[in-house]
């Protein structure tokens, strides 16, 4: 049964709005129609008005549009039922008396006006104006700019007790509250706000400025809301009578259902039944067409819910039914014909892991075949799997003939291979086309995703090949790999193996090598006194053959170039702390940075004449030389223990001798 609301669709003020625009598009006179700002809180219909030509503008719009005007281009505007701000409306007078064919039609609703007045003639600095609306409603905002001192928005009761509780209205105890309501204010919330305020203020002065339309509708929404199973609200998203409307109904009827457009009743069809009680109700700006049709789509579901209850069930047949209850266990479904569906998760999914909860929700519709029946208790056992199973072979017959790659999970280790599921199709894939190394632990893949090529059927049986996948993807991917190569790119690369010449580098999926001479600026005997399988180097390719696969690679640069730390750090004349690492009857070679050795020779290690080095030095000594010759050609550095000793020696010569007598002195003492 469907019982339509008295009051249900366009009140006074909008059918006032709509109707005006209406004649004016009925003319077809040439003038350009607008709407400032949506001209009802309805989408289905502005886009009606969209579709024939009116447009939406805003405020910022208006003076290059009055601009436009001209006398074979009128323009004229229409101001939404909901009002404007004054300013707003300012605007358009201006325009309007500069350019004669530019026009505008005041379409604010009466009732919206009414508050307007209250609020221009009521606004003195003396005053406190409090509207008990939403502060982002255009109505709100257009009410709020008609008052220019102190002025405050509470959307519902518990906000203005809130606000009495905090103190928030101390700083306005000498003040004289104007409160009004917005037009289509839920009236028990507006009935609380006024007790609030007059405990609060003996001097307040309120307004009744809720439509009578909104009030009467509210009354009866509530009422076909307690006779009814399931309630079907119609308005626009943004409809603040809409709201009110069904968080009444949403009070009294549990399954109360807010809708915008007819097609959004099928989704509702799971929470009927050909007996349910349905009540309808619908806002301010909802078009009648609108509700009719709703009306309609929900007389035809009923007549298919009716139909529904006289079909006949027989196990083995394929049924659709509405999903009602989710479970991780089983789903519950609603199969017509007075019979409830069961599907147990096993006949649903191979995947264990998988949660019905996750999968379903209540509303979808699913399609199974009915494996058992039960007359006497109304029940039928389904299963999903096996409607699913029959309409996937086709698609694993037809990858087998295409050479289609499919996807899938390892749900089995059996004799011989593994058991993959692809579209609730079980898949055998012998163990040689695993991919799994020979002699491996099969169960290693058991629970992964994998890409699966079908390579025979036999019967009802597929038999698949991972491992032909993984290949085609390796060539791939080594396609794509040489296709890009060129000198000098640089790769992150883990070392993969290393052998006596050098090292080979993983770049991925294809190996490269790294020569030993190429991994230290100093001489190395193994490439393991460098790296380590296991470790990533940053390399070039210094060369390569694509035909052969071979790639040389690079690993030195200029920034670890010992001798170019050494220049960059030291010039001839600098003095450096240098170590003693090996000692010749010429002279003796000190490490100056890791990877530069200098010559002290003989005749430079001592002021006086010495036998050999190592009568004056030893090795892993740290002595401070100076830097007398580098030789950039041969990257030779010279150094010299002695002109250091010189240079101290003439310091001290150079000293005056009662100076130096005193510090002789003070250095004995």
């Amino acid at each position: 049964m469907i019982k339509i609301a008295k009051g249900a669709g366009f009140c006074f003020g909008v059918k006032r709005a709509t109707d005006a625009l209406e004649v004016e598009l009925a003319k077809k006179n040439g003038e350009r129609l607008y709407t400032l700002g949506a001209l009802i809180h309805n989408n289905v219909y502005n886009k009606q008005l969209e579709d024939a030509g009116v447009c939406v503008v805003s405020i910022e719009d208006i003076p290059e549009l009055a601009a436009s005007a001209t006398e074979i281009s009128p323009v004229r505007v229409f101001v939404r039922a909901h009002g404007i701000p004054r300013e707003d409306e300012a605007t358009l007078r201006s325009e309007s008396e500069k350019n004669e064919y530019f026009n505008y039609v005041d379409c604010t609703c009466p009732y919206v006006k009414k508050i307007h007045k209250i609020a221009a003639e009521n606004s003195k600095e003396d005053n406190l104006f409090i509207l008990i609306g939403k502060a982002s409603h255009p109505e709100v905002v257009g009410i709020m700019s008609y008052f220019d001192f102190d002025k405050v928005t509470f959307e519902t009761a518990d906000d203005l007790s809130a606000a009495v509780e905090n103190g928030f209205f101390g700083k306005y105890e000498k003040k004289t509250p104007i409160m009004a309501a917005q037009t289509t204010q839920n009236l028990f919330e507006w009935k609380k706000s006024q007790k609030i305020l007059k405990k609060l203020y003996t001097n307040a002065l309120i307004f009744d400025t809720i439509c009578s339309v909104t009030d009467s509708r509210q009354t009866e929404a509530e009422a076909l809301a307690a006779e009814s199973d399931v309630m079907i609200v119609i308005g626009g998203a943004d409809s603040s009578n809409t709201s009110k409307l069904y968080e009444i109904c949403k009070k009294f009827c549990p399954l109360s259902f807010r809708i915008e457009r007819p097609e959004e009743i099928r989704e509702l069809k799971f929470i009927m039944s050909a007996h349910t009680k349905v009540g309808i109700a619908a806002g301010a700006s909802t078009p009648s067409g609108v509700i009719q049709e709703v009306y309609k789509t929900m007389s035809e579901l009923f007549e298919e819910l009716l139909e529904t209850s006289f079909k006949t069930i027989k196990q083995g047949d394929i049924v659709t039914g509405s999903v009602t209850n989710v479970s991780d266990t089983e789903l519950t479904l609603d199969l017509g014909a007075q019979v409830t569906g069961y599907i147990k998760a096993e006949q649903i999914t191979d995947d264990t892991s998988v949660k019905l909860t996750d999968m379903f929700k209540k509303g979808d519709e699913i399609e199974a075949r009915v494996t058992r029946l039960s007359d006497v208790d109304g029940i039928a056992e389904l299963s999903k799997k096996s409607v699913d199973a029959a309409k996937n072979w086709q698609k694993i017959v037809d990858a087998c003939e295409n050479g289609d790659v499919l996807e899938g999970k390892v749900t089995d280790v059996v004799k011989g291979g593994v058991t993959v599921s692809v579209n609730s199709n079980r898949v055998f894939v012998p163990a040689s086309h695993t991919g799994v190394p020979k002699d491996g632990d099969l169960a290693s893949i058991k629970g992964n995703d994998v890409k699966v090529k079908i390579i025979e059927i036999k019967g009802n049986r597929a038999i698949g090949s991972i491992r032909l996948v993984l290949r085609d993807e390796r060539r791939a991917k080594e396609e794509a790999f040489w296709a890009s190569m060129e000198e000098g790119k640089v790769f992150t690369g883990v070392v993969k193996s290393l052998t006596a010449y050098g090292a080979f580098v993983d770049l991925g999926g294809v190996d490269g090598m790294v020569h030993k001479t190429e991994l230290s600026w100093t001489p190395i005997a193994t490439p393991a006194d460098v790296v380590s399988v296991g470790d990533e180097l940053t390399v070039f390719v210094k060369s390569f053959d694509a035909e052969k696969k071979r790639i040389s690679l690079g690993y030195k640069t200029d920034d670890t170039n010992p001798w170019y730390i050494f220049t960059g750090k030291y010039a001839v004349g600098d003095v450096a702390s240098v170590k003693i690492v090996n000692l010749m009857p010429f002279g003796a070679f000190a490490e100056i940075v890791e990877g530069v050795d200098g010559l002290i020779h003989i005749s430079q290690i001592a002021q006086q004449r010495i036998a050999k080095p190592a009568d004056v030095l030893e090795l892993g000594q740290v002595v401070d030389a100076k830097i007398i010759a580098i030789d950039e050609e041969n990257q030779k550095v010279s150094l010299s223990i002695r002109a250091l000793l010189d240079e101290a020696q003439a310091q001290a010569e150079a000293m005056p001798e009662e100076y130096s007598e005193e510090t002789a002195e003070e250095t004995a003492e």
